[in-house]
């Protein structure tokens, strides 16, 4: 599963710049920006300026980017590539931001958070169960984990994608009660299940979790 994940990895920034190449950065990240207030307002969530925010495998241009009046820690393996690679991210443009270069299975930080949003994410990390646990053990007793998933749709095409790289961006194949169950397993009550996309192969679905 490691390879996997360094495959998708490589694979996952060579996507972002073909993504991205013939952007223009402003246009861009006010696209992006309305994406992320119109996705919280889906999940009917309303953050308060004294939050404390957790983004993990936040990407270049994650949920971070319109949160400027909370505290807000954005963690990505790939933040320094992101930065190299990328004029659409500039770490200085959000100066209430600490970005951290990490994959979520090494991030051991010395606090809990009100919100941890693990978005576009969850289905490229290496060591899938390890990650759930640190989602869990990041979020406050009775904070809010939202995590969105890419959920298989048809049992064949799970077990296949699982014995062969169909998927190379995603090293893991679940379907949507699969992911369900290792939320509730760990105590978090799912308070929505949001439909945001449908495909042949996967859904894109929205948890919305509380912490117990």
């Amino acid at each position: 599963m490691k390879l996997r994940w360094k495959i998708a990895q490589a694979a996952e920034i060579r996507w972002w710049q073909g993504y991205l190449n013939k952007k223009d950065k402003s246009e861009y990240l006010t696209w992006k920006k309305d994406y992320w207030k119109q996705f919280l307002k889906d999940c009917q969530l309303s953050l308060p300026p004294q939050a404390i925010c957790l983004d993990i495998g936040c990407g270049p241009a994650g949920i971070f980017t319109i949160l400027p009046y909370q505290e807000v820690d954005a963690i990505d393996p790939l933040l320094d590539s992101y930065a190299e690679k990328l004029p659409h991210f500039v770490p200085s443009d959000y100066p209430n931001v600490t970005f951290q270069n990490l994959p979520l299975e090494k991030v051991q930080l010395n606090k809990t958070y009100d919100y941890v949003f693990c978005l576009n994410a969850i289905n490229h990390v290496a060591d899938l169960e390890q990650c759930f646990d640190n989602l869990f053990s990041l979020t406050k007793a009775g904070g809010t984990l939202v995590v969105s998933i890419d959920a298989h749709n048809h049992r064949i095409f799970k077990h296949l994608f699982r014995a062969i790289p169909g998927d190379i961006l995603h090293p893991h194949q679940f379907d949507l009660e699969e992911y369900q169950t290792m939320v509730t397993t760990r105590g978090g009550h799912i308070q929505a299940t949001i439909h945001k996309d449908k495909a042949f192969f996967f859904d894109y679905y929205v948890l919305v979790i509380k912490k117990k």
